[in-house]
C-alpha cells in the first residue's frame, strides 16, 4: 500500500485530514464539512472544507461512503496517519503501574502468557494474542496419569515452573507399574533438559537397549517422544482472548465481516504465521486491513510487538486485533510497554 507523501499535502489539508482521522477513530461515523467548520482549529467556510475534502478522496486518502455526506479515511489515509502524523499517548503511570503489578504476580508462566493476552484485549477494548515463546523450557518432573483405557496424561513441569499437559494415545497393556516406572524413567532423563534434548537422549538409550525399562514402559515412553517432537513441529501456541469484544454495535451490522474475522482468529496456525512476521522483524509491526491477506475479507487491523528475555532475545509475539479504526495512537504505546513488561518474566 503506497501513500502519497505527506509533503505533498498543503498545511491546511493536512489539518483537515488529521480532523477527519482522529474523529473517525474516536467516533467510528465519517466526518462531515460542517462538523469540521465548527472546529476552531479550522478557519475555513464549508465550501472550502468541501473542496479539501474531495482532494483528499481524489488522492485516495479519505473516501464517502454512501449512506452518508461526510469522510472516512481510507486504508491508505490510515497508512499514512500512522506512519507520519499520529501522536502516540503514552500510557500512564497508573497504567503502566497497573500493568507491571498484573504481570509481575508471581506463578508458572503460562499465567502470566493468559493474563497479558487478556491483559491486551482490556487495554484496546480489541482482542488480545500472544504467541507463546518458542523456546522449550528445560524439565524437572514429567509425570503419567492413566485416564481410560486408551489415554494417558502426561504433565511436563519446567525449571521455571511452566506446565504443559498432553495426552498420549495408551498402548493396551500399559498398566500400573508400567506408567510409574515410565514416568520416573522420563523425569531421571529429562531433569535440566529440554524436551528435544531429553528426546534425543533417550532414543538413543532405548535404541542401545541400555534402557532396562519393559516393553510396555518402553512403548510409552516412546509414544510420548514421538508425540512431544511433532507437537512442537506442528503446533502453534496461541492464547487468544476478547474476541466477544469485536462484537461491537457497529460490527453487528456488518455481520459478515465479523464472521469472517472469528474464523480468521479460529485458524491459529494462519495467525501465528502472521505474528511470526513481526518476530522476524525485530520490532513493532502494524498491518492495516488489506496489508495482510489473513484479515483482508475482514477488515481488520493488526499491531504486534516481539518481547524479549532480559538478554534481549526475542522469545515471543504479542498484539492485538480489531477494526481499522482502532485508537492506534493509545493501543500502539500500550502493546510496547505490555511487551517490555511480558519480557522481565523471562531469564
Amino acid at each position: 500500500m503506497n501513500s502519497p507523501p505527506l509533503t505533498d499535502l498543503s498545511d491546511r489539508a493536512r489539518e483537515i485530514f488529521r480532523l477527519v482521522v482522529e474523529g473517525y477513530l474516536d467516533s467510528g461515523a465519517p466526518v462531515g464539512s460542517k462538523a469540521l467548520s465548527g472546529d476552531a482549529r479550522v478557519n475555513l467556510s464549508p465550501a472550502s472544507i468541501r473542496n479539501v475534502l474531495a482532494d483528499l478522496e481524489a488522492r485516495g486518502l479519505l473516501a464517502a461512503p454512501h449512506t452518508s455526506a461526510g469522510r472516512m479515511p481510507t486504508e491508505t489515509g490510515l497508512r499514512l496517519f500512522v506512519d507520519a502524523m499520529m501522536q502516540v499517548a503514552e500510557p500512564t503511570r497508573e497504567e503502566r503501574e497497573a500493568i507491571e503489578q498484573r504481570l509481575g504476580e508471581p506463578g508458572p508462566i503460562e499465567r502470566a502468557l493468559e493474563e497479558t493476552s487478556a491483559l491486551l484485549s482490556d487495554l484496546s477494548g480489541a482482542a488480545g494474542m500472544v504467541m507463546v515463546p518458542t523456546r522449550e523450557p528445560r524439565l524437572a518432573q514429567v509425570s503419567l496419569t492413566a485416564l481410560d483405557a486408551q489415554r494417558v496424561l502426561a504433565v511436563l513441569v519446567g525449571e521455571d515452573g511452566h506446565i504443559e499437559n498432553r495426552i498420549l494415545a495408551m498402548p493396551p497393556d500399559a498398566l500400573g507399574t508400567s506408567l510409574e516406572q515410565a514416568s520416573n524413567y522420563l523425569t531421571a532423563r529429562s531433569s535440566g533438559r529440554t524436551l528435544a534434548e531429553a528426546a534425543g537422549a533417550m532414543e538413543k538409550e532405548i535404541a542401545s537397549g541400555r534402557s532396562a525399562l519393559d516393553e510396555a514402559s518402553r512403548d510409552l515412553v516412546q509414544r510420548g517422544i514421538a508425540t512431544w517432537s511433532e507437537d512442537a513441529t506442528n503446533r502453534p501456541v496461541l492464547i487468544v482472548r476478547g474476541q466477544s469484544n469485536l462484537l461491537d454495535e457497529d460490527a453487528l451490522g456488518d455481520i459478515e465481516r465479523v464472521r469472517s474475522l472469528l474464523d480468521d482468529l479460529e485458524s491459529k496456525q494462519s495467525v501465528a504465521t502472521l505474528l511470526e512476521r513481526a518476530r522476524q522483524a525485530d520490532a513493532m509491526r502494524i498491518f492495516i486491513g488489506s496489508e495482510n491477506r489473513l484479515f483482508s475479507l475482514s477488515g481488520s487491523s493488526v499491531i504486534a510487538s516481539p518481547y524479549r528475555d532480559r538478554e534481549g532475545r526475542v522469545v515471543g509475539v504479542l498484539g492485538v486485533i480489531g477494526p481499522t479504526r482502532l485508537n492506534y495512537a493509545r493501543v500502539v504505546p500500550m502493546v510496547d510497554f505490555t511487551a517490555r513488561s511480558l519480557g522481565k518474566r523471562f531469564g
